[in-house]
């Protein structure tokens, strides 16, 4: 399966739309591009692998696998980058501005669902991010 995250740059936050095979899976928001630092920037433009992963805070999620120099990133819920992210990546339902969305876990919920499933059919998920 491949996912495709388009993405729109702010001084306050980074939104997107991600797609599967050119449906509209949900929205997303991001911190804004700071050259890649950890805790503070989006995640940079390119190809990632999505798999299942378990952290105490936010139990079952899907982490963003092998970007350069980080570690950690997750598909959670947020529906305020700079307040609530750390350089992840917050699935919305809508869009309310720059880094800012509306329903975070309900398109969360719709997200894992569709990647889990995959994730059990034993696919390889991957995500490709670009503006």
């Amino acid at each position: 399966m491949v996912l495709v995250l388009r993405r729109n740059y702010f001084p306050d936050g980074t939104n997107g739309k991600l797609e599967c095979e050119g449906k509209l899976i949900c929205n997303t928001i991001e911190l804004p591009w700071k050259m890649n630092e950890r805790r503070v920037s989006c995640v940079p433009e390119g190809k990632y692998f999505l798999r299942k992963r378990y952290s105490k805070k936010y139990q079952w999620y899907i982490e963003v696998l092998n970007v350069k120099g980080r570690s950690g990133i997750l598909f959670h819920p947020a529906n305020n980058a700079l307040k609530e992210l750390n350089g992840c990546i917050a699935p919305v339902t809508k869009i309310a501005g720059a880094g800012l969305g509306l329903m975070s876990r309900k398109a969360c919920t719709t997200l894992k669902a569709l990647v889990y499933k995959a994730v059990e059919n034993n696919e390889k998920v991957v995500l490709i991010i670009q503006s």
